[in-house]
Parts: structure tokens; C-alpha cells; sequence
């Protein structure tokens, strides 16, 4: 059976450095830094796929989410990521992701080098059940306006923030 704990991560350093491979459960019990992908899924109508995470979730249980993505495997980049994840998740295969920025971000026990992407998709998804509980199109305004009534991922919206600009 698939342990997700057991994931081998790609552990950094501040400054993005590589410095070990270690399990995921490891990585979240001692809050190393690690790498992750983000991927905005907008439809032709520029809304974004907001997708409510699963309860099992290991970090931000229940959580809206603006973004699909996870975790980089030791070995992988973050565009290998990004395209795992999407298909994982979203079931979302063979689309054209653009890059848009790095970012390290630090709250609590999470501690990130984030690579985000941006693609057009407009479904339909085929949601993974143990990350993705639920999820829809919304405007970026509407999304905000939800945000101040209901829990989201801290680096998801740190991420909407800053594409709105």
C-alpha cells in the first residue's frame, strides 16, 4: 500500500541548495525546507480552479487551496513536479505550463521553495480523493472575498497575492 509519509523529498537549504533526500515524514516531523510546485489552473474565462483540500491532508487539512501541486521528489525537478502533480491531482495530462516565479515562504512548521506555474485548462478534472475533496472555478476577486470568511492555504494566497498584482 502507498505510504505518502515515505516519499523521498529533495531537502534545501535557505538559499535553495540541495543538501539531502529524506521520507516526507521526516521532513514534516523536524519542518526542514524542501521544494514544492504550485500550478494556477485558469479557464479560458481567466477564472481559477480552487480545489478544497481532503481532511487527511498532512499540512492544511480542509483547506481551500488556489493552487494544485506538492511536494518535489528527490531527483526530480520542478517541472517534473509540476506536471505529476497536475495529472495526480487534476488529472490533467500533456498541458503547456509557464513558469512565473520562485518564492520561499515560512510559516510555523512549513518552510518552502516554491517554483509556480500557471496554465489553461477548463476541464473537466478528474480530483484525486486523498488530496482533493471538492473544487470549482472562481474569479481572483471572488476568491479573495472568500478567503476572509474561510480557511486557505497561508502560501497559496501569499502565491494570489502576488499574480494580482
Amino acid at each position: 500500500m502507498y505510504n505518502p509519509g515515505e516519499e523521498i523529498i529533495q531537502i534545501v537549504d535557505r538559499d535553495n541548495m540541495e543538501v539531502e533526500a529524506l521520507p516526507r515524514r521526516i521532513m514534516r516531523e523536524q519542518g526542514l525546507i524542501h521544494r514544492a510546485s504550485y500550478i494556477l489552473v485558469f479557464n479560458d474565462r481567466e477564472e481559477l480552479f480552487l480545489q478544497k483540500r481532503t481532511a487527511t491532508k498532512d499540512l492544511y487539512p480542509s483547506c481551500w487551496d488556489v493552487a494544485a501541486g506538492g511536494v518535489v521528489l528527490a531527483g526530480e525537478s520542478y517541472e517534473e513536479s509540476a506536471a505529476r502533480e497536475l495529472a495526480e491531482e487534476l488529472g490533467v495530462d500533456g498541458v503547456s505550463m509557464s513558469p512565473l516565479f520562485d518564492q520561499y515562504f515560512e510559516e510555523d512548521d512549513n518552510r518552502v521553495w516554491g517554483r509556480i506555474f500557471s496554465c489553461v485548462h477548463n476541464g473537466p478534472f478528474q480530483l484525486q480523493k486523498e488530496e482533493v475533496a471538492s473544487g470549482c472555478f472562481m474569479t481572483v476577486s471572488d476568491i479573495f472575498k472568500l478567503s476572509e470568511d474561510e480557511e486557505f492555504t497561508p502560501d497559496g494566497i501569499d502565491i494570489l497575492r502576488k499574480v494580482a498584482q
